[in-house]
């Protein structure tokens, strides 16, 4: 760039953001003493209160969100500070994360395009967000996020589409370092090439890819040593997820699908089950597919029709099943199904583990009692979505998980924090690809004698698209970690998975404004990762839905 030299980072940044962090902690505390209040009935939080007050609580969960963030982004410089790595660009970061979403936290923070959460609106006076907009928030907010410091970094990160380089990632490991370089490697060469044809033709992500995948261990990455898995930790599953998922979401979606099968079975199911799916899930041999959701019930599986009758030695199956992704292909459904019909709620729901043949081209759906058919998407295309049917199909009685009715609502929650924590990376992943799409193209395109890069407003939008990514990265890697220590850790991931989706979704945006005319043309991949983006809000527990769990979990006394 030609512009005016780097401004440097503020002076004294780590106790400016350690003394904004307490100060958020702070107002965070007496947040959840108004907004408590305002949902608590009889001393226990009330569902038609919480309802009610929605808009409170789930203003309140993204303040909770918020905080989490600069704590992990403040985290993520101490340790970096401390290995000697951290760099102009990490300081640019930490700087502008912080001065934006203290300023947000101030002035009002976008639960969407459409709704703003302001202090008053969770019940905070104006003499506590006074008290909030001192020492270094006050500095951070004047000082952090402003279009010179936006401009430093981009001048920073100008090259960094080439090197790959959007500031260190905080490892303590270097196995991690060198799980993400081989990743990256095969999503280069064996992704990034085709996967935007895979999407213009809507058609399956190819065997090929598939096989790699598994020579890899993809499908076998948390799988315990003893199951034939590669044993390693949900924070390598984050950093292969988001490398996958930078090249195209499908890629990276095919390891959730086996992630959720694998802590199914190995939680809640009996030892001659696990001995027999977990091997063959970890090495690729079996492909499965999660079959939970219903039409009309949407997150509410306690509504859950779709019924299995137990008759001698197996369970007959009827009822209509919506959103199975990769349903066609797959070997195995894992599916969520109500075997006491007298039971209301959850408390009638059981797991089968319900084997299938795979889809042939004349053929989706080979099964005897079980049809179904492709529903039609904008994006997240490569595996396909079904609706299915099922008409007294057979699954044998001992492919009950755990052998025990009743208990599939509590074994599918068992892997909610695993499911979401993959689902944050992936968000990570889409969004790093729409920054590095965005920034590239700004690069390359001229006008006005010049690259576009080097406009405020454009360079300014690369350098927000690395300081939120990172904030979202860094969120994702700490729920990861909490998984990794048996620490309960399901606020933590729904918040990761929260706040990734946005980022996501604002790079994918953003990046194809940048992109003008040309963006919005087919042949653009930024075209596909606009419609890839918009998923991450929706499944495995819309905004609303995660926002809603956040507050409860919060607002409620913990286990």
């Amino acid at each position: 760039m030609t512009t005016q030299d780097p401004t440097p980072p503020l002076d004294d940044l780590l106790e400016l953001t350690g003394d904004a962090v307490r100060s958020t902690e702070t107002l965070l505390s007496q947040a959840h003493d108004h907004v408590l209040g305002q949902v608590t009935k009889n001393g226990r939080v009330d569902s038609g209160l919480l309802e009610a007050e929605q808009l409170a609580a789930h203003g309140f969960a993204w303040l909770a969100t918020y905080t989490e963030s600069l704590r992990q982004l403040h985290g993520w410089a101490e340790r970096l500070a401390a290995s000697d790595r951290f760099g102009t660009v990490e300081k640019l970061i930490l700087q502008i994360g912080f001065g934006e979403y203290c300023s947000q936290i101030c002035g009002g923070i976008p639960l969407s395009q459409v709704e703003i959460i302001r202090p008053r609106d969770m019940g905070l006076t104006s003499q506590q967000t006074h008290g909030f907009f001192k020492g270094g928030v006050k500095r951070l907010v004047t000082e952090g996020n402003t279009a010179a410091a936006r401009m430093a970094l981009a001048r920073a990160l100008e090259d960094a589409n080439e090197t790959g380089d959007y500031g260190a990632l905080g490892f303590d490991d270097d196995m991690l370092d060198m799980v993400r370089d081989q990743f990256r490697r095969f999503t280069r060469e064996q992704i990034d090439p085709h996967c935007h044809q895979w999407h213009l033709n809507d058609e399956l992500i190819p065997m090929t890819v598939i096989d790699q995948m598994a020579e890899l261990g993809v499908f076998g990455l948390t799988v315990p040593e003893q199951w034939g898995g590669l044993g390693m930790s949900k924070t390598a599953m984050c950093v292969v997820t988001e490398e996958l998922s930078r090249g195209y979401i499908g890629v990276g979606s095919l390891g959730t699908r086996s992630e959720i099968a694998a802590e199914l079975i190995r939680l809640g199911g009996t030892d001659a089950q696990k001995e027999h799916y977990l091997p063959k899930l970890a090495s690729g041999e079996i492909l499965p597919t999660a079959v939970f959701t219903e039409p009309n019930t949407g997150s509410d599986l306690g509504s859950l029709q779709t019924r299995a009758e137990r008759r001698g030695d197996s369970y007959r199956v009827t009822g209509n099943k919506t959103w199975i992704t990769h349903a066609a292909r797959s070997d195995l459904m894992t599916l969520l199904v109500r075997t006491d019909r007298d039971e209301p709620g959850y408390k009638g729901l059981s797991m089968l583990l319900a084997s299938k043949p795979r889809g042939t081209e004349g053929d989706d759906f080979p099964a005897q009692g079980m049809s179904g058919g492709e529903i039609g998407v904008l994006g997240y295309r490569g595996m396909k979505e079904y609706e299915l049917r099922f008409d007294d199909f057979q699954v044998p009685s001992e492919n009950l998980l755990g052998q025990v009715e009743g208990q599939g609502f509590k074994q599918l929650m068992a892997t909610f924090e695993s499911a979401r924590i993959q689902t944050a990376a992936r968000a990570v992943g889409v969004a790093q690809n729409a920054m590095e799409l965005g920034h590239t193209y700004a690069r390359e395109r001229i006008q006005f004698g010049k690259p576009i890069y080097e406009f405020p407003r454009i360079g300014g939008k690369i350098a927000w698209m690395a300081v939120e990514t990172m904030m979202a990265r860094q969120l994702s890697y700490f729920a990861a970690r909490e998984r990794d220590q048996d620490r309960r850790c399901d606020i933590q991931a729904g918040m990761a998975k929260l706040l990734a989706a946005r980022v996501a979704w604002s790079n994918a945006d953003n990046a194809l404004q940048i992109h003008g005319g040309n963006g919005y043309a087919l042949e653009f991949p930024i075209s596909r990762v606009l419609c890839d983006a918009r998923i991450l809000n929706i499944f495995e527990g819309a905004a609303e839905i995660q926002s809603n769990v956040i507050a409860r979990g919060l607002l409620s006394p913990r286990n």
